[in-house]
């Protein structure tokens, strides 16, 4: 649906996109990451038409962004960081304003829009003017009219800003239902968000792209060995001997709590889970555990890694799939 080729965009001598180059798939739901100033609103608004590029191009189903705008732009439907309101409108009359724009037939136009005002819950609010709205429903009124004409390609740049818990929660299953018919690319700070809802993740940083695959492969290939963690009442000293013999385990570290009870941390085996072993231990010793959980790499740390260092580590280079975006990993 989108092929980004050797995109570049330069502000004088500074470089924001650094010869970018990616594909997205139809059908999926993309997570765009990176720090401030990394470079992702500037490649969205690139990829939206918003901006032109210094050099390269951006394809939308086969058409180029920048010298077919008006035909590539109507598969997309984008909701930048800053929505763009009409604010002594009332939501109704932008939406019909927005429709007309997109060159929805009159006949079907009022239907489209009251189904996606109810969608995005916005029905009850559609004769109030836009500027007496809370920051949440005017960022609701910014994806109406980013899902207005159903585009296949939804792009939405921080969608959960402003909203409280629970709207964010409602705006995730959106954003799922729009995904079994639309291709969706988000740009989120808030990275349980996109672990959450996003089935592939691109993380720029510098304006280039470091890494692409699914949230769980990415937390693998940085990932050391696992590890367990338990909380027990029996002293540091039994619960190295309780687990001496478990196989599985390749170190142990115990300390005592300010409750007074045993923390250890049980580092795994490569390829090892073992979970099960350690539990019927503790078990057969009739020691009981009041804590058991395992403890990894998360997405949190696999963005740091990639962001905060000059050098993108040896397993991303060698193992991530770039085949999943266009990209083979010789590429790099």
């Amino acid at each position: 649906m989108i092929e980004v080729r050797n995109l570049v965009k330069k502000y004088g001598t500074h470089l924001a996109v650094d010869h970018l180059d990616f594909k997205i798939e139809s059908g999926r739901i993309y997570g765009f990451l990176g720090p401030n100033g990394a470079g992702k609103s500037t490649t969205m608004n690139i990829m939206t038409g918003y901006l032109g590029a210094t050099e390269g191009e951006v394809l939308i189903d086969g058409q180029d962004i920048l010298k077919e705008p008006e035909e590539a732009k109507k598969h997309i439907g984008y909701l930048p960081e800053q929505p763009p309101l009409y604010v002594d409108m009332t939501v109704r009359e932008y939406l019909e304003f927005v429709a007309e724009l997109k060159g929805i037939a009159r006949a079907k136009r009022e239907e489209e829009i009251t189904e996606i005002e109810k969608m995005v819950k916005i029905w009850e609010v559609e004769n109030r003017l836009i500027k007496n709205l809370s920051k949440g429903y005017r960022q609701r009124v910014g994806l109406a009219q980013a899902i207005l004409g159903f585009p296949e390609i939804i792009i939405l740049d921080e969608p959960s800003v402003g909203l409280d818990p629970k709207q964010i929660i409602e705006i995730r299953d959106l954003i799922r239902k729009l995904a079994k018919k639309h291709t969706v690319i988000l740009s989120s700070h808030i990275l349980a968000e996109v672990r959450e809802v996003c089935d592939y993740i691109l993380i720029i940083s510098k304006g280039k792209l470091v890494a692409s695959d699914t949230p769980e492969n990415l937390e693998k290939m940085l990932g050391e060995n696992n590890a367990i963690e338990i909380e027990t009442g029996a002293s540091p000293s039994e619960v190295r001997l309780i687990l001496k013999n478990v196989p599985g385990i390749e170190a142990i570290q115990t300390q005592i709590n300010g409750e007074g009870m045993t923390w250890a941390k049980i580092t795994e085996k490569k390829g090892e889970d073992a979970r099960e072993r350690v539990f019927m231990a503790f078990a057969a010793a009739k020691t009981p555990l009041l804590t058991l959980k395992t403890t990894g790499t998360t997405l949190e740390d696999v963005f740091m890694e990639l962001t905060q260092s000059d050098t993108v580590p040896e397993a991303f280079i060698s193992k991530t799939k770039w085949e999943e975006v266009g990209r083979d990993a010789g590429d790099l």
